[in-house]
C-alpha cells in the first residue's frame, strides 16, 4: 500500500509537534512495509497512491481533501482540533457560518466550514485523544464511530536520556526549569518569565525564535533568571539530555493539542506543568502532570515551585508513558489504512 502524507505548504518552515509527529510516523509505518512519503503536491501525483493521509484540517488543507476525493481516493484526517472547540461554539460558528455565507453569496468559506468539510468528507478520523474527540464530534457534529483515538509516541532516546551531556555542554546545573517550544506569545513564555522572578529558580529556555517574535524574545532576555538556548535538532542527544537535567518541564501555552514535549519530559523521568487547554489524556499521569491557567501567575508558580517540593519516586515519570511509541501508533493507523481501503475498493 502507497500511503500519501500532506498539510500546508508552510508546515516545515519551522520544527514542532506536528512535524515531529509527521516525520516518526512515516519512518514507523515504513517499518511495517507501508509505503508512506511526505510528498509534494506541486510535482507529485495522488493518483499513483492507494491512500491520503491529511495532517491538520485548516490553512486551506481541505483543498488538499476535496482533490483527492475528485481522483477517488480514500482519505484519512488528523484534524488536530483544539479544546476550545465545543458544542457552544460550534453552534455559534454554525450560525456565523451561515450569516458569511448568504451575505456574500457563498464565495466566502469560514474556518468552520473548512474544517467540517475535511472532517465529513474523510473516510476516517485520528483523535490524539478523548477530549479531541469530544471536540470532533460535538462542536462539528460528526459521528463518534467515525473517530479513532491514537496518541501519539515518543522516540527511544527519551527514556533513556541522561542529564549529564547537557550539563557538562552548557554548564548549567541540573534542577532548573525547561520549556521546550518556538518562543511566541502563543506558547507564554512570558507569563513562566515572570511567575518565576525573584524565586532564585533558573529558566532555560530551548526552541526557535522566528523574526516576528524577536521583540518577544528580547523581553524574555530582560529577566536575568531566564537562559535562552536557541533551537536543537530533534534528533540531537543534547535536547532529550535538556528534558533529564531539568527539575521540572513548564508548557504555560495558551492553547495546546497534544504536546509531544510534555510526553518527551516525562519519557526522561521529569515531571511536567502544563496548561489546562489542551486534548491530552493524563488520567495515568496525575502526580506527574499538573495542570495552570496559562495567563495565572501565582498558579504557575505555585505548581512549579510544589513539584520541585514533592518529587515523585525515580522513574515514575517514565512509567506513567511507557506505553507511548511510535511503533504502537504506526500499527494502529495500519489497521486504519486497511479498513478504509478495503471498504473502499468493496
Amino acid at each position: 500500500m502507497r500511503v500519501a502524507f500532506l498539510s500546508y505548504p508552510m508546515l516545515f518552515q519551522r520544527q514542532g509537534g506536528l512535524q515531529i509527529q509527521i516525520k516518526e510516523t512515516i519512518a514507523a509505518l515504513n517499518q511495517l512495509d507501508i509505503q508512506t512519503e511526505l510528498i509534494n503536491p506541486h510535482q507529485d501525483q495522488l493518483a499513483v497512491y492507494d491512500l491520503v493521509h491529511v495532517f491538520s484540517a485548516i490553512n486551506g488543507n481541505y483543498r488538499i481533501v476535496e482533490a483527492a476525493k475528485d481522483l477517488g481516493k480514500p482519505v484519512v484526517i488528523s484534524p488536530l482540533i483544539r479544546p476550545d472547540w465545543t458544542r457552544l461554539s460550534g453552534m455559534r460558528e454554525r450560525f456565523l457560518d451561515r450569516l458569511v455565507g448568504r451575505l456574500t453569496g457563498w464565495h466566502i468559506q469560514t474556518t468552520y466550514r473548512e474544517i467540517h468539510y475535511c472532517l465529513l468528507a474523510s473516510d476516517a478520523i485520528v483523535a490524539l485523544g478523548e477530549i479531541e474527540k469530544n471536540s470532533i464530534t460535538e462542536a462539528f457534529l460528526i459521528e463518534a464511530e467515525k473517530v479513532s483515538v491514537i496518541p501519539n509516541g515518543i522516540p527511544k532516546r527519551f527514556f533513556e536520556a541522561t542529564p549529564a551531556l547537557f550539563s557538562e555542554k552548557f554548564n548549567i546545573e541540573p534542577g532548573f526549569v525547561l520549556c521546550v517550544a518556538a518562543i511566541n506569545s502563543h506558547k507564554n513564555q512570558l507569563a513562566l518569565a515572570e511567575a518565576l522572578k525573584d524565586t532564585g529558580l533558573k529558566v532555560v529556555l530551548i526552541g526557535t525564535c522566528l523574526e516576528f517574535s524577536k521583540a518577544y524574545l528580547a523581553q524574555l532576555m530582560a529577566y536575568p533568571h531566564v537562559v535562552y538556548l536557541g533551537s536543537l535538532a530533534y534528533e540531537n542527544p543534547l535536547l532529550a539530555s535538556a528534558y533529564a537535567a531539568a527539575g521540572v518541564f513548564c508548557l504555560p501555552s495558551l492553547s495546546e493539542v497534544m504536546p509531544l514535549s510534555v510526553l518527551e519530559a516525562l519519557a526522561a523521568d521529569t515531571p511536567a506543568v502544563m496548561t489546562r487547554n489542551h486534548c491530552m489524556d493524563i488520567s495515568l499521569m496525575q502526580n506527574m502532570v499538573r495542570e495552570i491557567a496559562p495567563n495565572d501567575h501565582d498558579a504557575i508558580r505555585q505548581a512549579i515551585c510544589a513539584t520541585l517540593a514533592n518529587p515523585v519516586g525515580a522513574k515514575a515519570c517514565r512509567a506513567s508513558v511507557a506505553a507511548f511509541s511510535w511503533d504502537s501508533v504506526a500499527v494502529d493507523l495500519a489497521a486504519i489504512y486497511r479498513r478504509v481501503f478495503s471498504t473502499h475498493r468493496a
